[in-house]
């Protein structure tokens, strides 16, 4: 079951290679499932083993000649369960591009003998450097436009190592990017502030102008809201204020780029919906 599981894991369909601008205005409501209890967190070390890494072969990889490459490595932070099972992944140092959905997708299937703690399994706080080689496959998406999907040119490489401040407690969450959003449970509405934070922004990148707004001199300020999942990527875009001259079309394509470390409650990952400005100025 699980060898067709990652088999149809690295054909999924990728798309919006996209950019990320600059956050000027932040939160507003956090949305979060039901708290559950916390557990202790092990690091590495004085008594405590290193989860065993179970690798799987996904090849046969494609042989033809690939056109487009995707390359590069990203860096996660995971827990390991008691299980063997990865939760609560996190981005430590993300590239903004779709290789960091890949990324959270593979490290999400992953599974470890656990580490153990005077021989009782524990949960441990882990990172991983994963380095994956692509071929971007243009396709056509169920409404035909164009799409692209990312199919892997060789093996991934995981070099896992020790979780830098690793918590002392957290609240064990699956993946979300490896969920469908109907199995998602309805989220309970919270503010930031007190015991909840704000997420930090780990990845962002400057929107581009159009030619044609250059041309009109015209400037503005684009709104948009979105929710940043408990992996720290943003989900659900809505427009709040367009802009003209395609510039609302960059802005979407800027905050898609957004990676971040998610909000936190009581040491649990939570989803946050934030509103922020891109900002567009001649000069």
């Amino acid at each position: 079951m699980r060898n067709l599981f990652l088999v149809a894991l690295f054909f999924l369909l990728i798309t919006g290679f996209s950019g990320g601008q600059q956050i000027t205005q932040a939160v507003t409501d956090l949305q979060a499932d039901t708290q559950s209890a916390p557990v202790k967190v092990y690091a590495i070390g004085s008594g405590v083993t290193t989860p065993e890494f179970l690798p799987l072969d996904l090849g046969p990889f494609p042989t033809e000649k690939c056109r487009q490459k995707a390359d590069g490595k990203v860096v996660l932070s995971l827990l390991v369960d008691e299980t063997g099972q990865p939760r609560n992944i996190m981005f430590l140092h993300p590239l903004g591009t779709d290789l960091d959905r890949f990324a959270l997708k593979l490290v999400g299937a992953d599974r470890f003998n656990p580490g153990k703690y005077n021989g009782t399994p524990v949960v441990v706080g882990q990172s991983v450097e994963v380095s994956i080689q692509t071929c971007v496959v243009q396709t056509k998406d169920e409404k035909a436009s164009n799409s692209f999907r990312l199919l892997l040119r060789s093996q991934p490489v995981q070099k896992f190592g020790e979780l830098p401040q690793p918590p002392e407690e957290a609240v064990l969450v699956p993946n979300d990017i490896a969920q469908e959003k109907s199995e998602r449970a309805t989220p309970i509405q919270y503010k930031v502030g007190g015991k909840v934070s704000a997420p930090a922004v780990l990845n962002n990148v400057e929107a581009e102008f159009t030619d044609a707004a250059r041309r009109a001199k015209y400037q503005g300020k684009c709104l948009i809201s979105f929710i940043v999942d408990r992996n720290g990527l943003p989900q659900d875009l809505r427009v709040v204020r367009p802009l003209d001259y395609g510039l609302t079309e960059e802005s979407i394509v800027a905050v898609k780029k957004y990676r971040f470390k998610p909000a936190m409650k009581n040491g649990e990952p939570i989803p946050v919906k934030i509103t922020i400005e891109v900002n567009f100025r001649l000069g």
